[in-house]
């Protein structure tokens, strides 16, 4: 794996970072970059949508820039670097995926270009209050009722639901079959009667999960994405992209960077031998996790597709960012409360430390857990299990 820049992709990097330092928002406070900040994340998605860059990992003819994965690696690593909002990820890095492989010409033609444009946002319809981690047992149902499905059942932690416009969801189409053959995936439309949004509140104090009820909700077939049965297929094809993207690694450098320059501004951390050890200790570990995504990204550059890497990148992802998040709250003491986020001057990367740290408590519990995925990792690399 060479891992230099070619000039060619210095150029790039060149380019997305002067375009960063002109367009990326003020920092709107302690909320920036957390998921429930979403005007100031609409407003940066449409932005980057009308640049032709929102859509950063997709292919040309369905509205993307059609990069490298080389360069999609050093746009995030500068959109990172530049303070910028992380975009949602359900549109983007989740369903347009699975619409380019699995949905019709009619299903590309009228979603990817809004999402590709910032215009149309999503939400997962997934988990709910028994089917978690054993997904496969998900019991919302949805009945064939001419050009229809009417749908009934429960979704639950579904994230930026009260702002989405549609849902892509799981549901059981078959009862009579293994559970795994009767789930199908289809698009549901948020303002569909008979759909109701409840918010939860959580420890971070923020709203941005949510449970749905679904009551005789009636959904077009031609909502349907590929055949009746082959939802798991989908959801586990969706689920790799997801935790691939979900280890985060460019935000948890730029938090990195962050810490260790407030750290060398207050002469009582920088000369602390224990606060040099564990600031190394977090470096090299995000060290080895770059380089995992790094190995990732170069199978995918030679046409791969991601292995049970993604479940590695995933738990060591969701660790590394709540390693880092503990160490700015500690670190900041004081100044990492939230009302004492006035008096974090001259030390950004605490103030909000607290809300961050309560948020990313679910890191690994999102997206699969983390004990799920180390099974994974030990069925697939290791044939245990």
């Amino acid at each position: 794996m060479d891992l230099d820049f070619s000039p060619e992709d210095q150029a790039f990097r060149a380019e997305v970072r002067a375009w960063m330092q002109a367009n990326v928002p003020p920092k709107a406070g302690p909320e920036i970059g957390l998921p429930n900040h979403l005007e100031t994340q609409a407003a940066w998605e449409r932005k980057l949508g009308k640049k032709g860059w929102l859509a950063y990992n997709w292919p040309t003819e369905y509205g993307g820039p059609g990069w490298t994965a080389t360069q999609r690696y050093i746009f995030d690593t500068e959109r990172a670097a530049a303070g910028a909002p992380v975009g949602s990820p359900f549109g983007l890095a989740m369903l347009g995926p699975v619409l380019m492989s699995f949905g019709s010409p009619a299903q590309k033609a009228r979603y990817l270009p809004l999402i590709a444009a910032g215009e149309q946002f999503w939400c997962q319809g997934y988990s709910e209050p028994g089917s978690g981690s054993d997904l496969a047992s998900l019991k919302t149902l949805a009945v064939r009722d001419g050009d229809h499905y009417v749908v009934n059942g429960q979704k639950i932690w579904t994230t930026q639901a009260h702002w989405a416009s549609y849902m892509f969801c799981l549901c059981r189409t078959n009862p009579e079959v293994p559970k795994q053959q009767g789930i199908s995936f289809l698009l549901i439309d948020m303002k569909t009667p008979g759909l109701e949004i409840r918010p939860i509140m959580t420890i971070d104090g923020h709203h941005h999960l949510n449970e749905i009820f679904l009551t005789n909700v009636r959904v077009p077939t031609d909502n349907l994405v590929g055949k009746e049965g082959e939802g798991w297929t989908i959801a586990k094809f969706l689920l790799t992209h997801e935790r691939t993207a979900i280890a985060g690694v460019a935000d948890s450098l730029h938090q990195m960077k962050e810490l260790r320059r407030a750290v060398a501004s207050d002469p009582s951390l920088a000369d602390d031998p224990l606060v040099r050890r564990r600031l190394a200790a977090l470096e090299v570990d995000l060290m080895a996790l770059e380089y995992t995504n790094l190995r990732t990204l170069d199978r995918i550059a030679r046409g791969q597709a991601p292995g049970p890497e993604s479940s590695g990148l995933k738990v060591k992802g969701a660790e590394m960012q709540q390693a880092i998040s503990e160490a700015q709250v500690e670190l900041g003491g004081l100044s990492a409360l939230p009302w004492m986020s006035d008096h974090a001057a001259g030390h950004e990367v605490f103030r909000g430390a607290t809300q961050r740290y309560n948020f990313l408590r679910a890191s690994s519990i999102y997206g699969g857990t983390n004990e799920i995925q180390k099974n994974v990792l030990a069925k697939l690399l290791l044939g245990v299990g």
